[in-house]
């Protein structure tokens, strides 16, 4: 990032904390390499200084917290209760957490008393299988409604309250109160009846306590403890025509950090390292995105629909980073997220927008998509500085150097990464640009997993390898649903290497990988379908490729080429090929792929921080793999009930990155998808979209 003027610096962070706060990618979403290439060789920046007084004035911030308490109810002839706290599954990423964001203002009185305000708003995490975030249900039998159950989910939550707190030496302990409210989902399901579900406000109040501390200059840390209390309030059930009464108390414990712009500057300490033993930044980006009538027989469970369709996305990250000992970082990336992909991410193989998940939600969740440890080993060679960047702090390293990195984030921040083509937050959009589409990595619905990577640097090469956790089932089709839980067990896996090597041309640099996957899962193979569905017409070809599951074997391998041509221009070149006799298990439904584009730079039309972007891919399916889409199968993202002429998905796309600030970018993207799912009577698809992109 370019460096902003100290004004811009302050308005920048105040922004970010406000936003970053509420962070719990893309997914699959935009990943910023984590550890894969040598950075820039710009200087570390200066030490910041430390304010005398960081108490006083207005401060943002958020938090990550774990919320339990309880709820009553009464209705239909019946009543219970229900606890608040679910079970943290790390695998699902589910359970009773809770994000949010804060701001607000202090004022500090003689004698250390501080005086405050402060307003929040939180987030639960993405409901689980069951439904369930921070919330529960209970089970009832009546005379009335027969046997069933009725509870309440938090959908979002917040308080207006006042702070006193005590300052005894550098540090606050505070107590806190004001007024809260909610917005819950109340939900009635019966056995014999059906479900049903009501939207419910509530008013109440909250009370808490804490303790914060500064960290680094104009950071704080804080540990609070909230209560609130929202009494009783009916709901009327239109199904069951009921109406039923509940209450909702629910209790948190956060750790937060807070941005104050208050104080005035004084030189650091000597000897303090807060500074550098911290690093925060944070990003947020919305894309809108829609396409208009096309040809089609009909709509399929998985199919770009005939009518049209307009969707959008939004993400907002953090990205927290602490040092551990030499050459050690610790890192954790809470995001909130919301909306939905093009029928909900179904519908093309090469899907167009990577800012979609393979599970939309309506409201905001929060999620933790990665936390994981960094472990550099420098081996000799040149130096190199190295800038603090988005899960990187300000360092120095060697050319030759050992990089491990072990805990939970996305296989391509590592792996078949492109100085071109390799982030929907600001170049191209489409699944299978931003990482080659037969590169079958594995992941969640988000693109995350658990794992261990290894980066051998030496000389012009390196040499990458992996173990990752599979999900726990193979994504669509049936008997499992969309790629949502990890494995478990480890039981299911994926081995992934690479080799790199970096060189010039014509002046300029450039590089070229090789990157190969072994997956090894329950999988089945798509001619064992296709000959059940011959011998049993009418049979669900989805079920009999499930059915087939076996403990099997998986490859694939990837050519990836990046080359700047002239300082202003860059092309690249990926082609992958996977083994399309198994199903694959939790990227695309792309057997054959080759891409090729061009990217520039707006330099050369006085614009040095634009871009403009331009990419075609075709996609293909092995036979087997086709014949089983034609008998009806669903897949990862595609599947139209049949395939009445097969024909290679051919995808044309361009971008234009206009650089508002330093730190806003807004775009426009346009994808031309012919044959989208590999169906030659639907389409083709013109897919238009705007986006929006903020970073600190």
């Amino acid at each position: 990032m370019r460096r902003l003027d100290e004004k811009l610096k302050t308005q920048a962070s105040a922004l970010a904390i406000v936003l970053a706060g509420a962070a719990g990618g893309s997914f699959i979403a935009a990943r910023p390499s984590l550890a894969a290439d040598l950075p820039s060789t710009k200087s570390a920046p200066d030490a910041p200084s430390v304010p005398a007084d960081p108490w006083s004035g207005f401060y943002v911030g958020g938090a990550l917290g774990y919320g339990w308490g309880s709820g009553h109810w009464s209705g239909g002839g019946a009543g219970g209760s229900f606890g608040l706290a679910q079970h943290v599954d790390t695998f699902q990423e589910s359970g009773s957490f809770l994000t949010s964001f804060q701001a607000g203002y202090n004022y500090v009185l003689p004698q250390h008393v501080l005086l405050g305000a402060e307003t929040d708003l939180t987030f639960p995490a993405y409901p689980d299988l069951n439904g369930n975030s921070t919330g529960g249900s209970s089970r009832f039998n009546s005379v009335t409604l027969g046997t069933g159950s009725y509870g309440e989910t938090l959908q979002s939550m917040g308080t207006v309250r006042g702070r006193i707190g005590f300052l005894p030496g550098g540090w606050l302990v505070y107590a806190t109160g004001g007024l809260a409210w909610a917005r819950n989902t109340g939900n009635l399901s019966l056995d014999a009846a059906g479900s049903d579900s009501k939207l419910i406000w509530r008013l109440g109040w909250a009370v808490g306590a804490g303790v914060e501390v500064p960290i680094m200059p104009k950071w704080t840390a804080k540990l609070e403890y909230l209560y609130a209390d929202f009494g009783a309030k009916n709901a009327y059930m239109p199904g069951a025509a009921q109406n039923f009464r509940s209450d909702f108390a629910p209790q948190s414990l956060r750790l937060g950090l807070d941005y104050h712009f208050g104080g005035e500057d004084q030189p650091e300490p000597a000897g303090s390292a807060g500074s550098d033993r911290f690093n925060f930044k944070a990003q947020a980006t919305f894309v809108d995105q829609a396409y208009g009538p096309i040809n089609a027989p009909s709509d399929g469970a998985n199919s770009l629909p005939r009518a049209g369709q307009g969707r959008e996305t939004f993400d907002l990250t953090l990205y927290a980073g602490l040092r551990l000992w030499q050459g050690a970082e610790f890192w954790v990336d809470p995001e909130i997220d919301q909306g939905f992909g093009l029928n909900n991410t179904h519908g093309a193989a090469g899907f167009p927008s990577g800012e979609s998940y393979k599970l939309g939600y309506p409201f905001p969740y929060g999620r933790l998509q990665r936390y994981f440890v960094r472990q550099t080993i420098n081996l000799g060679g040149e130096t190199q500085k190295v800038d603090a960047d988005f899960n990187q702090f300000a360092n120095e390293q060697t050319a030759d150097r050992l990089v491990v990195t072990a805990g939970k984030f996305g296989i391509v921040d590592i792996f078949d990464t492109n100085k071109y083509s390799n982030n929907p937050k600001g170049d191209f959009l489409n699944w299978a640009s931003i990482n080659t589409g037969t590169f079958d990595y594995a992941g969640d619905a988000w693109g995350y997993t658990y794992g261990a990577a290894a980066e051998w640097y030496k000389g012009r090469f390196t040499l990458r390898g992996g173990v990752f956790d599979l999900s726990a089932v193979p994504a669509g089709g049936a008997l499992n649903g969309p790629a949502y839980a990890l494995d478990p067990n480890f039981s299911q896996f994926q081995l992934v290497g690479e080799v790199e090597e970096r060189h010039e041309l014509w002046g300029q640099a450039g590089k070229f990988k090789v990157t190969g996957y072994l997956s090894r899962g329950r999988m089945g193979e798509f001619q064992t379908a296709v000959n059940y569905v011959n011998a049993n017409p009418g049979a669900d070809a989805s079920l009999a490729l499930a059915l087939d599951r076996k403990y099997r074997s998986k490859p694939g391998v990837s050519m990836n080429i990046e080359q700047g041509v002239t300082e202003t221009i860059g092309v690249f070149l990926r082609a992958g090929y996977a083994d399309g006799k198994v199903e694959p298990w939790d990227f695309a439904d792309i057997d054959r792929t080759v891409q090729a584009g061009v990217s520039i730079s707006g330099k050369q039309w006085g614009r040095p921080d634009d871009t403009w972007g331009l990419l075609g891919i075709v996609n293909g399916l092995d036979p087997s793999h086709a014949a089983y889409f034609a008998d009806g199968g669903l897949g990862i993202l595609i599947g139209d009930g049949s395939l009445p002429r097969y024909s290679p998905e051919k995808i044309l796309e361009t971008y234009y990155s206009y650089a508002l600030t330093s730190s806003v970018r807004l775009g426009v993207d346009y994808q031309f998808v012919a044959d989208p799912g590999y169906n030659a009577k639907r389409g083709p698809a013109n897919v238009v979209a705007g986006r929006v992109h903020w970073q600190f």
